[in-house]
């Protein structure tokens, strides 16, 4: 039988001795070393995702891999993969390591500096457990390789007061509603609200498993609160400084025991970043960020994608970016923060609609939120885009799913047709005080615009009134011919008269401002005068 290999190191040295030596392995085939923990995750999930026979028979972890511990990586591997033996390799001989390696799931240690013979002992042991794994699980029935069973969901805030927790916490809601096993775990380990939004007085908490080595279901159980929702929920400490406690070990150890037992798994990871946060968005199957649409909140969220990346938590593309308190005016839409942090923004963004929470906020009852408010559908729709949604089973199940998507239609055209209404309503409210504006700065055009034309016309017939007086000339004809030229036909009917003030002409122009539009008088009118110096007068 031919054995596949995949040897994981994190130092070139290390993996060309380690190639070295598996190339003289008879009926070996490795497989070309990843160079750390989240390489070594990814390419075992791609291979799961095909077909259980595509996974190595035995990996080989070297101490030295990184960014993930070791021994946290066995225990990780051992959970999502079980049919894989998985081997560590490592100087320490001491019976610590030895016992700590099994209690993680090792099938065996390889000691350095590395030998032919126990390298060989080693992985054809691992081999043979995993063939009888296989043959356990059925080959043939890929669908019952499930790695540890639920999907992980973190929830991150790009900065606080975004909406994590509300979030967390209907995703939860969502899909318990679904018929599925739920468990919300609160990773906001210095000020987490999930007790707070679900009116839950508990007083233990994730840090109270701190301490405890083997994080095993029956432990986890005394530290989970079964809340009237069926959501099992993990809390935060009561005491922010506990929230050290949880190092990044305890994080894995107990999201590795939830999602055994649960469907879903829901994490609320605030918006502080910490071992424990970073352990759970590195392991999780959809990482969320949550944002706002305004300038500080999309910098808070690149500023937190390139923390990740740098990190080797979590790749930029991997991330999907909810926009929470969306509204079609502001100028920060979807498209913009998918382009800004680099990336994928979920379909669903939630509306801005604070006044269908306030009261359930304050209530501590937000499992209490209202069917018809914009952002539980929001929220809801989300879900089903996360698949958390169980699908309907049974012979009735086209006829369920049918319905399911005409309920879910329906639940798109009343909010679509709402969020018309909505504006109209809001239209038909401002408009009048729209036109009463307009008619206002219309009216107003029109008076300096007749003034203009009363002090033009005024100008010229001065001018014109001057010229016939120095000739003896018809003054009143002159002034009355050279006013009426400027002025437009609206505005013919002005009443225009010049007489001598002195040593200046003076000419004065009363003319009627309109009503609205030129021709409709409304009785009101405005007076330009002009005068011109005489020539020739003394």
């Amino acid at each position: 039988m031919t054995i596949r290999i995949l040897p994981a190191a994190g130092d070139v040295d290390s993996a060309s001795a380690l190639t070295t030596l598996l190339g003289q392995l008879a009926d070996a085939e490795p497989a070309p070393p990843v160079p750390d923990s989240t390489a070594l995750l990814d390419t075992l999930a791609r291979l799961a995702a095909e077909s259980l026979d595509e996974l190595p028979e035995v990996v080989l972890v070297h101490e030295r891999i990184g960014p993930v511990p070791a021994l946290d990586l066995v225990r990780d591997l051992v959970l999502r993969f079980p049919a894989v033996g998985v081997v560590l390799i490592t100087s320490d001989t001491s019976t610590g390591v030895l016992t700590a390696a099994m209690d993680s799931g090792a099938r065996g240690i390889v000691n350095l500096p590395l030998s032919y013979e126990a390298l060989a002992e080693r992985v054809q042991a691992a081999a043979a457990w995993s063939a009888g794994m296989r043959r356990h699980l059925g080959s043939n029935t890929p669908e019952l390789y499930t790695g540890p069973g639920g999907t992980v969901v973190t929830v991150s805030g790009a900065k606080g007061g975004v909406g994590a927790t509300v979030t967390a916490v209907q995703l939860a809601l969502a899909a318990r509603a679904s018929g599925r096993t739920v468990a919300l775990l609160d990773f906001d380990l210095q000020s987490g609200d999930v007790a707070s939004y679900l009116d839950v007085q508990f007083r233990r908490s994730v840090a109270d498993l701190a301490g405890i080595t083997d994080i095993n279901p029956r432990v986890l159980q005394e530290a989970v609160y079964a809340h009237d929702t069926g959501v099992s929920l993990l809390l935060a400490p009561g005491e922010g400084e506990r929230g050290e406690e949880v190092t990044d070990r305890v994080a894995r150890q107990v999201l590795g025991t939830l999602r055994s037992r649960h469907d879903v798994v829901i994490v609320d990871c605030g918006s502080q970043m910490n071992a424990a946060t970073a352990a759970a968005v590195e392991t999780a199957d959809h990482a969320l960020l949550l944002v706002t649409p305004d300038v500080v909140a999309v910098r808070a969220a690149k500023r937190m994608v390139r923390l990740w990346d740098r990190l080797q938590i979590r790749k930029a593309e991997e991330t999907l970016t909810v926009v929470n308190r969306h509204t079609r005016g502001t100028e920060l839409q979807p498209s913009l923060v998918e382009k800004v942090t680099g990336t994928k923004v979920a379909r669903n963004a939630v509306p801005a609609a604070f006044k269908d929470l306030q009261s359930v906020v304050d209530a501590g009852r937000l499992q209490d939120l209202d069917a018809r408010s914009t952002v539980k559908q929001a929220l809801w729709a989300l879900a089903g885009e996360l698949e958390l949604v169980a699908a309907p089973e049974g012979g009735g199940g086209g006829g369920r799913r049918r319905k399911a998507s005409s309920d879910r239609g329906a639940l798109v055209l009343r909010r679509k047709g709402g969020d018309r209404g909505s504006s109209t309503l809001e239209f038909a409210g401002i408009f009048p005080l729209l036109l009463v504006v307009m008619t206002i700065l219309w009216q107003c055009a029109l008076y300096g615009y007749t003034y203009s034309l009363a002090g033009n016309a005024a100008d010229e017939a001065a001018r014109a009134a001057t010229a016939a007086y120095a000739v003896d000339g018809d003054v009143a004809g002159a002034c009355q011919s050279a006013g009426g030229q400027n002025l437009p036909g609206a505005w013919s009917g002005a009443d225009i008269d010049c007489d001598v003030d002195g040593p200046v002409m003076r000419a004065r122009v009363s003319a009627d401002v309109p009503l609205f539009f030129p021709g409709f008088d409304a009785g009101w009118s405005v007076d330009g005068e002009a005068g011109a110096a005489l020539e020739g007068d003394d």
